[in-house]
């Protein structure tokens, strides 16, 4: 069972640390912490639950104080002798000596789970991005809107009617796209962002039928262990009572795990195959409402640029135009240079 664990070894100024852990499915951390003059311990205790006998830390030189001090476990009697030269804790646990789960069934099933959790987390990031782009979508017309209005409101129109008719025109425009913009983004809110989140909301029930069914395979090792326990030991009457009680405990719970295990294998996959038939149709209306959005653009804007532009001048003659105006501007004594 060890040599199913993973090993992380690194070195840290010359110490060597090394840690045996549990697969992600069967982690969990539990803070571990000496007197004040120690640093703080954190304590991977499902390694130990999943059957890690003996656990190594090399703290030379990192604690101080006494030669060796007390830890504790929160919520445990257990208690272990921590060495400033060196640490040894001897765990032993009931592991039975049958393989309850083949090792290509448990990669198998770290695999499909694996695709899962990143598909859950792109999922969100992908509902949380959308969010950001109507919103910005909205802000962006609102401001075009409020632009408008309030060069339409400059005292310069009430002198010059041209002015007058161009603000008119491109106040108008604005509220046009301001229109259309919030009609698209309540299509993606219905057709894209609200189905993200929708799928979003399926993943805990996922996670939790997978800490169940770790939790199940838990007691099924403990049980199987138990029975294997009594199958060795001489077979007088008493033993042989409890070896039959050991049996009849393990059986709904061997039981319960085959069938929690075969329902996720099953499923897992077929899930995960589902994500393009349920995406599909909202990207697609993310499309078309995109599509619907700039054609109607193009259109407000040809017509926009018909009522405001001058005719028969280029952009260069334009540019020509603005530059000479500003130079006038500037050659203004109220506006020279000192």
């Amino acid at each position: 069972m060890i040599a199913s664990f993973s090993s992380v070894i690194w070195s840290i100024a010359g110490k060597r640390h090394i840690y045996q852990y549990a697969p992600p499915t069967a982690r969990s951390r539990v803070g571990c912490s000496p007197s004040e003059k120690s640093p703080s311990w954190a304590l991977l205790t499902d390694a130990f639950q999943q059957g890690l006998h003996t656990w190594f830390y090399d703290v030379s030189g990192l604690t101080s104080g006494s030669s060796s001090e007390q830890f504790h476990f929160p919520a445990s009697s257990t208690s272990l002798l921590c060495s400033t030269e060196y640490l040894r804790i001897p765990f032993k646990i009931g592991q039975p000596k049958k393989q309850i789960v083949s090792k290509t069934v448990e990669r198998d099933f770290e695999r499909e789970y694996d695709k899962l959790q990143k598909l859950e987390d792109q999922t969100k990031k992908l509902h949380k991005d959308m969010k950001k782009s109507t919103e910005a979508d909205l802000a962006m017309s609102k401001a075009a809107v409020k632009i408008s209005a309030d060069l339409l409101s400059n005292p310069l129109c009430e002198q010059d009617q041209a002015f007058l008719d161009s603000m008119t025109a491109l106040d108008t425009a604005m509220r046009r796209m301001d229109a259309f913009n919030q009609e698209k983004v309540n299509q993606i809110q219905k057709t894209v962002v609200d189905p993200l989140k929708k799928y979003s909301s399926v993943f805990p029930s996922l996670n939790m039928a997978v800490k169940r069914r770790e939790q199940t395979l838990q007691d099924y090792k403990r049980l199987q262990a138990k029975v294997e326990k009594y199958e060795e030991k001489e077979k007088t009457g008493p033993v042989m009572v409890k070896l039959h009680q050991a049996k009849e405990e393990l059986r709904p719970v061997k039981d319960d795990f085959e069938a929690k295990n075969k329902q996720l294998l099953d499923e897992m996959p077929k899930f995960y195959q589902s994500r393009i038939d349920y995406f599909q149709p909202s990207f697609e209306a993310l499309i078309r409402a995109q599509v619907v959005y700039f054609t109607e653009m193009y259109k407000i804007f040809s017509e926009l640029t018909d009522q405001i532009d001058q005719a028969g001048l280029t952009d260069e003659q334009r540019e020509r135009e603005t530059e000479a105006k500003l130079t006038e501007l500037r050659a203004l004594s109220i506006v020279a240079d000192d």
